[in-house]
């Protein structure tokens, strides 16, 4: 059995389907990717698969139905991560981080010294322990995306959820973000459903790939094991004519890239 199953979820607004019967598996230890165009219902999957908005399927973590919980016990589990964080107060990082302890302590208790102490250590793994007592909202767009890493980095979720993670950051930071995420997947038997924007990213750091259009899935590649040819053809039923090739860096190791 899968780690973590969505079967048939389907979910729109205003009577309006966006997301039509999607089903998909993504194993322990495993990261899967999603890609589409603007509008083809990635954001709207992550939603449903949070109980963020009304949806038919049921979605299965670890052998829990994840529409059973509460959101306490959801918020124990699950960690989302949207395009924007949504705090506009004035607070200091190492309390934003902190906030991934919530779940786990009582609505009047403060965080312990331990954790403070994780929180910084989280901050340290995004580089940004030298601005923990700053002002989160004097932060540039990506590093308020980094330090919503380290929030995730405490709270150490069986499953991650992110939308767009890297869209607000430079290329150096793509890579370090996506990174922290598959490192934690692969070291705190955990898995991660991540949109993004990037293909050539998304084809490098996850270990399989949903293809979404129109609300429906294309195809699920896996960019380590099928054949460029394969992947080619279902890569073109979203970006038109692409193609596949495998460049070598100045470490002389082999990446996968897209080509329009």
């Amino acid at each position: 059995m899968s780690f973590f199953s969505a079967e048939n979820i389907s979910a729109g607004y205003n009577g309006k389907t966006v997301l039509n019967n999607i089903s998909f598996q993504v194993e322990k230890n495993s990261i899967i990717g999603i890609l589409g165009a603007n509008g083809s219902g990635k954001t709207t999957l992550l939603k449903a698969i949070c109980n963020i908005i009304n949806h038919s399927g049921i979605c299965i973590l670890d052998n829990q139905n994840l529409s059973k919980l509460s959101a306490r016990e959801l918020s124990q589990v699950c960690s989302y991560i949207p395009q924007r964080s949504g705090i506009d107060i004035d607070i200091s990082l190492i309390d934003v981080v902190c906030m991934g302890f919530n779940s786990r302590i009582g609505i009047f208790n403060q965080p312990t010294k331990e954790m403070h102490y994780q929180a910084i250590q989280a901050l340290d793994k995004v580089g940004l322990r030298h601005k923990a007592y700053e002002n989160y909202r004097s932060l540039s767009e990506g590093q308020k995306q980094l330090c919503i890493a380290a929030r995730t980095i405490v709270s150490n979720p069986k499953l991650m959820v992110l939308d767009e993670p890297e869209s607000a950051l430079d290329i150096n930071h793509r890579y370090k973000i996506m990174s922290i995420f598959k490192n934690m997947a692969k070291e705190s038997d955990s898995c991660a459903i991540i949109t993004l924007h990037d293909p050539n990213l998304a084809l490098q750091m996850c270990d399989r790939l949903i293809l979404l259009k129109n609300g429906e899935i294309l195809n699920i590649i896996e960019p380590k094991n099928d054949g460029l040819e394969y992947m080619e053809n279902a890569l073109s039923k979203l970006y038109g004519t692409v193609s596949l090739v495998y460049c070598k860096d100045k470490f002389n190791k082999s990446h996968l890239v897209i080509l329009n």
